[in-house]
C-alpha cells in the first residue's frame, strides 16, 4: 500500500468506533508516523451537541488532532455535499503532511460521500418548495410511502422518519427521472486507496448496548445540554432539531412527552438507526469486519498496519 492511503472505521452506532479509531492513531503514531482522525457523524459536526452524539471529548483524544467535530452552529443546516468537500479536504492535508487519514463514523451517506467517487444529483427550488408543501400538508408517513412505492430500496435505505431526506430522494427522483437508490454508493469506484474495517455485534448484545448508552444520555443531563442550545437556535435546525434523542429532549422540556416517554422513544429510534446503518455497511465490498470487542478492535488494529507502509 502506498502512503496515501485512507483507512476507514466503519459500523453501527454503540460498536466503540471511536475507541478503535484511537487505537488505531496511536498505534500508528508509534510506527514513526503521524495520524489524524477525521470525524464522518453528521450531528458531531454541531458546536454543543455532545452529550446525545457521543463526541470524544476533548480530554479524552490521546493527543490525536480530530477534524470535523464542532463545525457548524446548530442552526445550520448540514449539507453532505459541504461535508464531503471538508471531508476530502481534511484528507488531502493530513496526507500532504505525511500523516494517515482516519475516517470513523456511523452516518453512512456521510462516509460514503468520502470513501466512493459520489457526484450529487440535481437540484430544483421549486420541486423542493412542493414536495416540502406536501410534508407540512400530510405528513412524513404519506411522502415515505409515496417514496416507497416508487423506489423501495432508498427506502429502506432513509427510513420512514427522515422527512428531509424523503423530500430529496423524491427531488431527484423527480428531475432525473431514475430512481434515488441508483445514485446511493454501493461497490463504486473509490476515491482514493482504501483500507477499511467495521465492527460488529450481535443483534441482542448491541440492542443491550443501545438501550444502556440512551439511559446514560439522561444520567449525563443531555435535558439540560438540549436546554443551553435552545436560545441558540436549536429547533430552527433542519438538521440538529431532528437528531435521535434531541428531539425527544426537545419534546420533555415542551411537556409534550414524560422523561421515560422520551428515553423509550430516543432508545427505539436508536435501535432503528442501528439496523440501517448495518445494512448500509454491509454493502461496502472491501470490509474487513472484527468483533466488537477488546479482540476484536485489537485484531482490527493489526489488519490496518499490516497494509500500512513500512518507514524507511
Amino acid at each position: 500500500m502506498a502512503p496515501e492511503h485512507l483507512v476507514a472505521v466503519v459500523g453501527a452506532t454503540g460498536t466503540g468506533k471511536s475507541a478503535l479509531a484511537l487505537d488505531l492513531a496511536e498505534e500508528v503514531v508509534r510506527t514513526g508516523r503521524s495520524a489524524e482522525i477525521i470525524g464522518a457523524d453528521a450531528m458531531q459536526l454541531y458546536r454543543g451537541m455532545d452529550i446525545g452524539t457521543a463526541k470524544v471529548p476533548a480530554g479524552e483524544r490521546r493527543g490525536i488532532r480530530h477534524h470535523l467535530l464542532d463545525v457548524l452552529e446548530v442552526a445550520d443546516e448540514a449539507s453532505v455535499a459541504d461535508y464531503q468537500a471538508m471531508a476530502r479536504a481534511a484528507v488531502d492535508d493530513v496526507v500532504a503532511r505525511g500523516g494517515v487519514p482516519i475516517l470513523v463514523g456511523g452516518s453512512g451517506l456521510y462516509v460514503s460521500s468520502v470513501l466512493y467517487d459520489f457526484r450529487f444529483p440535481p437540484r430544483d427550488a421549486d420541486v423542493r418548495a412542493r414536495l416540502e408543501a406536501d410534508l407540512d400538508r400530510d405528513g412524513v408517513a404519506r411522502l415515505a410511502a409515496r417514496l416507497r412505492a416508487l423506489d423501495p430500496a432508498a427506502a429502506d435505505a432513509i427510513g420512514d422518519a427522515n422527512g428531509r431526506r424523503i423530500v430529496r430522494a423524491l427531488e431527484v427522483m423527480e428531475l432525473t427521472g431514475e430512481p434515488f437508490g441508483s445514485g446511493l454508493p454501493d461497490a463504486e469506484a473509490l476515491w482514493r486507496p482504501t483500507v477499511a474495517v467495521g465492527l460488529a455485534a450481535p443483534r441482542a448484545e448491541l440492542v443491550a448496548r443501545l438501550d444502556a448508552r440512551v439511559a446514560e444520555m439522561w444520567r449525563r443531563g443531555i435535558v439540560d445540554e438540549v436546554s443551553s442550545l435552545l436560545p441558540r437556535g436549536l429547533e430552527r435546525g433542519v438538521t440538529a432539531s431532528r437528531a435521535i434523542g434531541y428531539a425527544q429532549a426537545i419534546d420533555q422540556l415542551h411537556g409534550r412527552s414524560s422523561e421515560p416517554e422520551a428515553i423509550e422513544r430516543t432508545a427505539a429510534l436508536t435501535r432503528r438507526y442501528a439496523r440501517r446503518q448495518v445494512g448500509w455497511f454491509r454493502r461496502y465490498p472491501d470490509v474487513a469486519w472484527f468483533p466488537a470487542d477488546i479482540d476484536g478492535s485489537a485484531a482490527a488494529t493489526a489488519h490496518v498496519l499490516a497494509r500500512l507502509p513500512r518507514l524507511g
